[in-house]
């Protein structure tokens, strides 16, 4: 059992402090997901703010010390499409901040016509592009948050790839040449 397996299972019987200390190691991971949700810093603060209040309320039904913070990252991103669900509103694409996805783009304009057709992608396959690349989880990861059979994960991280190559094909992506 690990270091933060033995904290974990010493939250769930009540310790505040190991709890204080998983959350504080948690804390930039959950951020940076519920930002790349709700794409602007009070909202994701928010979001981090409820999700850290769940996780204080219902640590003691976590069944599994290892599976914390797959656990967690369930809250942020449940916590995260509740927030969006019911604002619902429209997001401008100035707004977005987001760097892992398109750190081989080369210009702005790339970067913007990258993420929208991110951000036209239904929730299933945004979520998984999201975790897959921006957190770098694996897909075995992504399954486990998803409570989805791996296969599944993998056919829409598959298919999101596709629809934002089809997105993107003749814009950036020349038709024309083969791969090498």
């Amino acid at each position: 059992m690990t270091v933060n397996e033995k904290k974990v299972k010493l939250s769930i019987e009540g310790d505040q402090e190991a709890l204080l200390f998983l959350l504080k190691q948690e804390k930039e991971k959950l951020y940076r997901t519920a930002y790349s949700y709700v794409r602007n810093q009070a909202d994701a603060l928010d979001v981090f703010q409820q999700t850290v209040l769940l996780a204080i309320e219902s640590i003691h039904q976590l069944r599994e010390p290892k599976y914390f913070s797959t656990w967690l990252m369930k809250i942020c991103i449940n916590v995260s499409l509740g927030v969006l669900q019911k604002q619902k509103k429209v997001i401008s694409m100035d707004d977005l901040k987001f760097q892992s996805l398109s750190t081989e783009i080369a210009t702005s304009d790339e970067k913007m016509d990258l993420l929208d057709a991110i951000y036209r992608l239904d929730e299933k396959c945004k979520t998984v592009l999201l975790l897959k690349y921006y957190e770098d989880l694996t897909f075995e990861q992504i399954a486990e948050i998803l409570g989805e059979p791996i296969g599944t994960v993998k056919s829409n991280g598959k298919r999101a790839l596709a629809k934002i190559k089809k997105t993107l094909k003749g814009v950036y992506i020349d038709e024309r040449t083969k791969p090498i």
